[in-house]
């Protein structure tokens, strides 16, 4: 082996060492120019995930006013009319003030079409010349309202009265 190989294993030995040792100063370029980069990077920020209520119910409503007799004008256990049934029912579930007559109700919100209807839409009917009636639909073709006959309960619409009646759904914007 001559001299130059000899110089060539060392150099090479040096090189490959030296690969695995630190250099202080090159390290700390290397941190602060890791560092610059952090600070240049957008910053991850928690944000609170909203997740949606879950869907209305007035089970509560129903069970607490059931049986509840008709009245026209009423507006407490003792006898209650339509529209403040659907009133005191939608104070209890969303909190929202309604107006106090049907008519006043069947020009909030906007129409939707009753294939689209959801629980807690109202659910509006003909019921004679100038009578209306007012409920608050359920889904699977049932709304809750306070009956002229039997009180508060729940009805269907597929009923031949209530079909006949059928007048509009409308959705109430709720905020």
């Amino acid at each position: 082996m001559n001299i130059y190989s000899k110089f060539l294993i060392v150099i090479l030995s040096l090189a490959v060492f030296s690969g695995c040792s630190s250099n202080s100063v090159l390290d700390g370029e290397l941190a602060e120019a890791a560092k610059a980069e952090t600070l240049n990077r957008p910053q991850m920020r928690v944000v609170p995930v909203m997740v949606a209520p879950p869907a209305p119910t007035f089970n509560r409503v129903y069970e607490s006013w059931k049986g509840t007799p008709y009245r026209l004008g009423g507006k407490s256990r003792r006898g209650i009319d339509c529209s403040a049934f659907v009133q005191v029912g939608y104070y209890d579930v969303f909190n929202k003030v309604l107006p106090r007559t049907t008519g006043e109700q069947a020009r909030m919100g906007r129409w939707i079409p009753l294939a689209d209807a959801k629980e807690g839409d109202l659910v509006f009917f003909k019921t004679g010349r100038r009578l209306r009636h007012v409920g608050i639909y359920l889904g699977n073709a049932e709304f809750l309202h306070a009956s002229t006959s039997q009180g508060v309960m729940i009805s269907s619409l597929a009923n031949p009265y209530w079909r006949r009646a059928f007048w509009q759904v409308r959705r109430v914007p709720i905020y």
